[in-house]
């Protein structure tokens, strides 16, 4: 048995069937799951808190119409120059080296799009999102080794990753700890069928993927961020700081951001105010009148990850840049991802510090998370409705 299944759990993160396989309640598929030794490189720990969803595929957006942008609830960034990246010591590879980049002027939601938001989007569309699809094997294939079994039928059904606090503390090198692969999970029940968030119309919608961000962003007459989008806005003006609000840290002063309070991920103190995720717009806003560009949830971009596309870039005049034109993960090579930025209520110094402006992380296009969302922005010639 575990040789069979060696593939589905080999490399360097595991893959979505570690986590069906931790809640399978399958004592064979559990000590598959023993018997799995992660990689111990401490400074990929915070890309390990994003695990990867595999197999449902692409959506194609282009039966929803193309709404026109609504300003209300946004705000107008006005465009610019700035350097792009990290200034000082704390970040990982990928966010260097730092690079000047340009760009013009745009609106940005001030806050992530909402559960109340994200209802009326599928109220009038009647859009189905990727959690709430059976993983396809058909897709599921193309990121694995040539010749892996098949999973077992109950195995493939509609699920997403869910946050599961330790009571304990647990090796930090083996994310299944703290992730479960929770069938029924979806933007409705982002905890699972037990959960609802009915009362949370201001919380941030999450376990949306790539997709389904993308599908909201057209039907609002909107798009996703670029990554430089993002990160110009979130420093707010800030000339290499490390946060939205500067260089002081969270420990120091007011409460400035929903992250993680204590060891992660057994103990949470909610010092912050929240165990989990925030309303938005409960902290303060940076410069430009923006809420939670630190913390509370992640945040998809418009952008192909590339670890290598800083280095790519480094000697050129951006302007308006979009990106890569492909993804690359060294670690993942054949998963295409997208960026995500901004960091969420599970980081922490101690173990994943990426609620910096500066920081970059990626997801696959097609997973979602307890603690993923996104908000939109749109051209500054856009016409309000």
């Amino acid at each position: 048995m575990l040789k069979k299944y060696y593939f589905l759990f080999s490399g360097l993160f595991f893959c979505a069937f570690l986590f069906w396989a931790c809640t399978s309640g399958d004592p064979k598929a559990k000590a598959i799951q023993d018997s799995i030794q992660a990689k111990k490189d401490s400074a990929l720990h915070c890309t390990s808190n994003i695990p990867n969803r595999f197999g449902v595929g692409g959506t194609d957006t282009s039966s929803i119409v193309k709404g026109v942008a609504d300003k209300a609830g946004m705000v107008l960034i006005s465009g610019g120059e700035f350097t792009m990246g990290c200034s000082d010591k704390t970040g990982r590879a990928d966010e260097y080296p730092q690079h000047a980049v340009t760009v013009s002027s745009y609106w940005m939601d001030t806050t992530e799009v909402t559960n109340a938001q994200f209802a009326k989007f599928v109220a009038a569309t009647g859009y189905v999102t990727t959690a709430e699809k059976a993983p396809d094997w058909n897709e599921i294939k193309k990121q694995l080794p040539p010749g892996t079994p098949k999973p077992a039928p109950e195995l493939l059904v509609a699920s997403s990753l869910v946050f599961v606090m330790s009571s304990t503390p647990v090796d930090m090198n083996n994310p299944a700890s703290w992730w479960a692969w929770t069938k029924g999970a979806n933007w409705k029940h982002p905890r699972g069928p037990g959960s609802s968030i009915k009362g949370k119309d201001n919380e941030p919608v999450t376990q949306v993927s790539w997709d389904d961000a993308n599908a909201y962003a057209r039907w609002a007459g909107k798009r996703l961020p670029t990554e430089a989008e993002w990160e110009y806005a979130a420093r707010g003006g800030l000339k290499n700081q490390t946060f939205p609000w500067g260089s002081e840290s969270l420990e120091q002063g007011e409460k400035k951001a929903n992250t993680w309070q204590g060891k992660f991920p057994n103990t949470n103190t909610g010092a912050d105010g929240y165990l989990r995720i925030a309303p938005v717009a409960k902290y303060a806003p940076n410069a430009y009148g923006l809420y939670d560009m630190s913390g509370n949830v992640w945040e998809w971009c418009s952008d192909w990850y590339d670890a290598n596309y800083y280095a790519s870039v480094a000697q050129k005049k951006l302007v308006n840049p979009t990106g890569s034109h492909k993804s690359f993960d060294p670690d993942e090579p054949t998963i295409p991802k997208k960026v995500v930025r901004g960091g969420s209520f599970l980081c922490h110094d101690s173990y994943c510090a990426s609620y910096r402006v500066s920081a970059r992380m990626k997801t696959a296009t097609d997973t979602g998370l307890e603690h993923t969302g996104f908000r939109c922005v749109t051209d500054a010639s856009s016409q309000k409705k």
